[in-house]
């Protein structure tokens, strides 16, 4: 029986012409492409490869950046796919006249979408008694709507599923910043969804103030000592901390903002109609302001 030693394995790698490793390495993932590449020189080279990248940028990239005024900018600036790729991965591209950005999760090259607040349906938004739109720096968007007082909160967002990854999971999130407390939401919940219109999609509640999720993390008790009152902690947690609260509390991003989740949604192959989230708190009767 004849024996292969493990040199005569390596070698063997390189008789295999490069185009043929990098077309292999194209039926990977990114990440597993750049993990390869650390193992030899031959895989080194492969990866650098258009034809990886090209496989892994999204079927309609093209079309993509052609929606963005920064097109023919990022097009320019990008010296190989690989580095394309990694630029959409870095910085979300502003597309549709500033309505939506889009980047890609670095790992897997899924896109990743936000929709901005003018590309949102605002119940009374058009009303500067209730809601004003403001540039904001901290934004990568021109305008951000700011509320002002309503007593009816709804704010709705669409996406069409073809513009999304297929056979992917994704979450939806909105993305918010008080400007001081959330007046009538500190301890209001909100309902959420998201769902195919036309579809039955499940609602759940939230709460947009991350301070009650803190509160919550900790039981105070009064405990009447003698002619003094006094506040003790009695016990561990009597719940989960905030981020850890199966998404029902907001949690901080990257860049200071907060986001909830508002729920998932799984994009099959061919998915053609729109997607829905949504967000309101209609019941309270309370007042809200930031």
């Amino acid at each position: 029986m004849a024996m292969v030693s493990s040199r005569e394995e390596d070698a063997s790698l390189y008789v295999l012409p490069e185009a043929c490793i990098a077309d292999v390495l194209s039926f990977t993932c990114p990440r597993d492409a750049c993990r390869l590449s650390m193992v030899c020189s031959l895989f080194k080279a492969a990866e650098e490869s258009d034809v990886v990248w090209e496989r892994f940028l999204p079927r309609d990239y093209q079309s993509i950046i052609s929606k963005s005024d920064a097109s023919s900018m990022l097009l320019a600036s990008a010296s190989s796919k690989k580095h394309l790729y990694l630029k959409l991965c870095e910085k979300p591209l502003i597309i549709e006249g500033g309505k939506k950005s889009i980047s890609l999760e670095k790992k897997s090259g899924k896109k990743c979408y936000m929709l901005s607040a003018r590309d949102l349906i605002i119940v009374w938004g058009d009303t500067p008694t209730y809601w004003q739109w403001n540039s904001d720096p901290s934004s990568r968007f021109g305008e951000v709507a700011e509320l002002i007082s309503v007593c009816w909160l709804e704010i709705r967002g669409k996406i069409n599923a073809t513009m999304l990854s297929p056979a992917t999971l994704y979450t939806a999130c909105l993305v918010f910043r008080p400007t001081g407390g959330l007046h009538g939401l500190d301890n209001q919940p909100v309902e959420v969804g998201v769902g195919l219109v036309g579809s039955e999609c499940g609602k759940r509640n939230v709460y947009l103030d991350s301070e009650r999720g803190r509160r919550q993390q900790y039981h105070f008790v009064n405990r009447r000592i003698g002619l003094f009152n006094r506040c003790r902690i009695v016990g561990m947690p009597a719940s989960e901390p905030a981020r850890e609260n199966n998404g029902q509390y907001p949690k901080k991003r990257g860049d200071g903002w907060l986001e909830i989740e508002l729920g998932e949604f799984f994009c099959k192959e061919g998915e053609g109609r729109e997607l829905e989230m949504s967000v309101q708190e209609v019941k309270g009767g309370d007042w809200k302001d930031t």
